[in-house]
């Protein structure tokens, strides 16, 4: 029964919504000029009313304005911006095409004026914490070895930092690898990186998108402490035939792009692979070895009609590592996501999405004699909804539910020899279901607000063995000993298929203030709650394909990450140069650790190796970017602090470190990056990149003991000491060919040297007793000196795109 009180809710909220429909609708699309191809996140303003919206995920944007005429202003990162005269008396749809900066100028067209800077700081929205980088930015950037590498991009902004060369992941703010949720088309990466670490999984010719949030998340996202990276691939061409790839020494890639209908429907299949194992064949010492990797993009979009457009893309990638036929070592990723996209008016918008990901570990051991497998497959839907409420209020909200599988390993004998008998790890399954609602609404001329909220569930879900202990304790102390010992189980539980094992429900706030001082200044403050339910079991400073995933249950609990951000922004000369300075704190609580001496490879009871503790790091961070001119690029500064502490459960326990905060392994004091590019002329364009970090912290042994003729190292506390400082510098040299008007076929070289000085940076120390003088000795194992490449790039489009809006 509707009571008086619920009646007048209803009226109101019909009179505020009708309210915001009187003003006149103008909507439309925003794509590419040459393919057609859709942009998402394009900046559209009216400056004379102070009105600024984004394209959706399909460039879609719709804004509300009084009759009259007005100057438009289109702004997206590497296109030309727009500025275009309009006179609306009635509701009005307007689609614009924007050029790219690279390509040649067609036709002069009236109304059309480069005026607008995409690259400055954005001070009209409360978005914060928020850093994207275009392709064509990360193709400029020199990267070892001549591949293009989108996260090794990532690396030079500010906040975010690797765990040394060649390590796969990326930490933001000082948290883990694994606290950072990586999306390729809606769909869960769980291993980023290809060749352990040296090269990313993402293969930059197929990409359309890249946002990495640091903080000031949106509700949409949730699963993880401290980040989130959305990379999206592109649509595809639906007006011609293109053919993109390039040629370099270690690897080489092709990406061939057309319609299946023009203007309708699209496809792209991208592929790329290694063949530096074939040089190994030319090493005696070598030849037995093999090492290489392989990827596939592929996307087909098909638009239905004005208000539907269907989207299937999928992504499949390996790595293979083998000796000899002995060690054989494979893994891997593989996507797919279908998605629906319908725009019920021009206030309303929705997107449907089914999502698979699968992530694959083998290892075979023919010395041995067995097969080792794990991985995880999770399967979600997602159902988002954008609503335009008015210019000053816009809504999104959705559901969606993952399903999780995640086997934590197979043991099987590779033939009827095989000393090993089969064994499984018992599989484990979990259903994470949230909701969320994102609002974000102007206040006044100078304050805008964003807040949301996201309600998460989690349930581990059989079948499964429980272990039951006394007292619910898995970890015991020995307090005689001042040692954690495992606690024997009294019992075990079987839980039957889908049957409720534990479970979790959080809510998670967030909200960001901006406050524009001038139209070239802002002020900015957000604060996010974050829970991550999956645990990364691993006690290594970066992320390698033997870390096994795990759902959080009675004994291992999620991470609450809760973090709040301050930041100011400014323009100057126009847009010609920017700065952005943020400081941040965070704080998590039940951060896993691990005893020592922990066990964690094929450990089935894993809840007896682990504690609970917690995490906090902070600091400040200086973005200062110049936007326009031959030269630009960034200089990035962080200066931070990211610590751990594990207290014993009880006063007589000694926790980890003694319970003290130590330095995590993802504490870097300092990180310098400067990128710039210059364009000389229209054949030569040059790029270079300098790092500099703090030595990442580790644990050396401060003394030694002798044991029946054995000398044993004694370790002092945890990450008490650092490795050196880490810096390099890299050059690039990109040639471009002079081209004949009558050839469709472009190319260009690009020339490299990846740590021009040769400087050592150390991966590792280790120490050992020489077996000549006896004397203990260090030892530093580093991945690269100086590296020079050379790779060839091309482009064959089939036809020119018009010339004409």
């Amino acid at each position: 029964m509707i009571t008086k009180k619920k009646a007048l809710i209803i009226v109101i909220l019909i009179t505020f919504l009708s309210f915001g429909q009187k003003k006149i609708t103008l909507s439309g699309t925003i794509s590419d000029f040459a393919t057609k191809e859709t942009l998402t996140g394009v900046g559209i303003s009216i400056p004379a009313l102070r009105i600024n919206a984004l394209t959706y995920v399909n460039g879609f944007y719709s804004i509300e304005i009084p009759k009259g005429e007005y100057q438009v202003e289109i702004n997206y990162a590497n296109y030309q911006p727009l500025e275009k005269t309009i006179s609306v008396t009635a509701n009005t749809k307007l689609n614009f095409l924007l050029k790219r900066i690279e390509q040649p100028e067609p036709e002069q067209l009236q109304e059309i004026i480069i005026t607008a800077n995409p690259a400055k700081a954005n001070t009209r929205s409360p978005e914060m914490s928020v850093n994207k980088l275009t392709v064509s930015t990360i193709k400029k950037m020199p990267v070892v070895m001549g591949e293009v590498d989108v996260l090794k991009s990532i690396l030079l902004l500010p906040g975010v930092t690797n765990a040394g060369e060649g390590a796969s992941g990326f930490n933001v703010r000082g948290g883990g690898a694994d606290q950072n949720l990586i999306l390729l088309d809606e769909a869960i990466i769980f291993n980023s990186s290809h060749v352990f670490g040296f090269f990313s999984v993402f293969n930059a010719d197929v990409l359309k998108d890249l946002k990495l949030y640091k903080g000031g998340v949106p509700a949409r996202f949730g699963g993880r402490a401290s980040s989130v990276l959305e990379v999206q691939q592109k649509d595809g061409n639906n007006q011609n035939i293109n053919i993109d790839g390039g040629i370099g020494l270690i690897a080489s890639r092709l990406l061939v792009e057309g319609p299946i209908v023009k203007s309708k429907g699209s496809f792209l299949i991208g592929g790329r692979s290694s063949y530096a194992h074939l040089f190994l064949k030319l090493s005696e010492e070598d030849k037995n070895k093999t090492a290489y990797f392989y990827d596939l993009n592929a996307k087909v979009t098909y638009k239905l009609d004005e208000n539907d457009h269907l989207y299937i893309s999928g992504y499949y990638g390996r790595d293979l590592f083998s000796i000899n036929e002995s060690f054989t070592n494979s893994y891997g990723n593989t996507t797919a996501n279908f998605r629906w996209s319908h725009r019920f008016s021009d206030h309303l918008s929705s997107n449907l999405s089914l999502v698979y990901s699968n992530y694959f570990y083998g290892l075979d051991l023919d010395l041995v004699g067995f097969k080792w497998i794990t991985g995880i497959q999770n399967y979600s839907l997602k159902y988002d909804f954008k609503n335009y409420v008015s210019d000053n209020y816009k809504l999104n909200y959705g559901l969606s539910g993952i399903y999780y599988l995640f086997n934590p390993g197979t043991l099987r004998p590779l033939n009827a020899e095989s000393p090993i008998n089969a064994d499984q790890l018992d599989k484990k399954y979990a259903f994470e279901p949230a909701l969320y609602l994102d609002a974000e609404t102007k206040l006044s001329e100078k304050f805008t607000f964003s807040y949301g909220l996201r309600y998460s569930m989690f349930y581990r879900l059989g079948a499964s063995t429980v272990n039951l202990y006394n007292d619910n304790n898995p970890l015991l102390y020995n307090s005689a000993l001042q040692i954690y010992q495992k606690a024997t189980p009294i019992a075990t539980e079987y839980y039957a298929k889908n049957k409720l094992i534990y479970s979790y429900d959080n809510f998670e706030p967030r909200f960001s203030l901006g406050y524009q001082l001038n139209e070239n200044q802002a002020l900015k403050v957000s604060y996010n709650r974050m829970v991550q339910y999956l645990q990364l079991i691993s006690n290594t400073s970066s992320p390698s394909p033997l870390d096994i995933w795990m759902p959080s249950d009675q004994y291992i609990k999620p991470q609450l990450a809760d973090q709040i951000a301050l930041g100011y922004f400014k323009n100057f000369n126009n847009g010609a140069y920017s700065l952005e300075v943020e400081t941040y704190l965070k704080k998590i609580r039940n951060r896993l650790d691990y005893i020592d001496g922990a066990n964690l490879l094929a450990n089935n009871a894993i809840e007896q190796v682990i504690l609970n503790g917690k995490m906090r790091s902070y600091g400040l961070e200086i973005l200062f970017k110049k936007n326009l001119g031959k030269l630009n690029g960034w200089v990035s500064y962080t200066l931070s602090k990211s610590q751990q502490q594990t207290p014993g459960r009880t006063p007589q326990e000694t926790g980890i470190n003694n319970g003290q905060w130590y330095s995590s392994v993802y504490d870097k004091l300092h990180d310098l990056s400067i990128t710039s590019s210059y364009n000389l002329n229209k054949k030569w364009s040059f790029g270079m990149n300098f790092a500099l970090q703090s030595g990442q912290p580790v644990t050396y042994p401060n003394a030694q003991y002798d044991y029946l003729g054995i000398k044993i190292p004694s370790y002092g506390l945890r990450n008490e000491n650092r490795l050196p400082a880490y810096h390099h510098l890299d050059i690039s040299a990109t040639l471009v060919p002079k081209q004949s008007r009558e050839r469709s076929w472009k190319g260009e070289w690009v020339f490299s040297i990846y740590n021009l000085y040769n400087r050592h940076n150390a991966a590792s120390i280790n120490f050992r007793q020489n077996v000549d003088t006896g004397y203990n000795e260090a030892v530093k194992t580093y991945m690269f000196g100086i590296v020079p490449s050379v790779s060839y790039n091309f482009k064959f489009p089939s036809k020119k795109p018009n010339s004409t809006l």
